[in-house]
């Protein structure tokens, strides 16, 4: 698969992914040998969670983000498996796709089963606590994970039921994802079109 070195962000890409209508809300796409680049699927309601600092995971530390999802990062980047990517997929943080010196985050999404998988990179303060997606049937509150030290970026992941029927076009389902600190300033927003 050809890395783009361009991407506009909140691009909305549509791909079939294992039969699976997807389409992506990425500043750069997740990559996965001889599968489609980023995907997103939609989905969302309230989960009220208060973080009050990010999860410090150790290179290559699992994280079982959700049944069947396995996420790490290595200072590369983030990786994850889902039942139906069980060869792994990664996102990049050193392929200069991301400017490690702007605050951003970025939205990947994914069915599984019938929960929808949102992670994403991000590029902020150490400070960062949470993340917040907001999409057309609430906020959906995701878990912070980074290496140890001062990375200057990490990763996020929630869950989200799957909406029925699902909206179309499903892009237009997420409005915006915001990475905040534990006192919920916001430390970089990526909104959708």
């Amino acid at each position: 698969m050809t890395r783009m070195k361009k991407y506009v962000a909140a691009a909305v890409t549509a791909a079939a992914v294992t039969g699976v209508p997807t389409v992506a809300h990425a500043l750069t796409p997740a990559q996965a040998p001889g599968k489609a680049a980023a995907h997103i699927t939609a989905g969302a309601t309230a989960h009220a969670v208060k973080a009050e600092s990010a999860r410090i995971v150790r290179p290559g530390q699992r994280v079982h983000a959700a049944p069947g999802v396995e996420l790490w990062l290595t200072r590369d980047g983030k990786h994850w498996t889902t039942p139906d990517m069980p060869e792994g997929q990664f996102r990049s943080v050193v392929d200069g796709n991301i400017d490690p010196h702007e605050p951003s985050v970025e939205l990947q999404a994914e069915t599984v089963g019938d929960q929808f998988f949102l992670s994403g990179v991000y590029v902020a303060p150490d400070s960062a606590a949470k993340v917040e997606v907001v999409t057309d049937d609430g906020t959906v509150t995701g878990t912070v994970v980074r290496l140890p030290g001062h990375p200057g970026w990490g990763a996020w992941y929630a869950t989200s039921p799957v909406p029925r029927p699902l909206p179309a076009p499903i892009g237009r389902y997420f409005h915006s994802v915001t990475v905040l600190d534990a006192a919920d300033h916001p430390l970089a927003t990526l909104t959708m079109p």
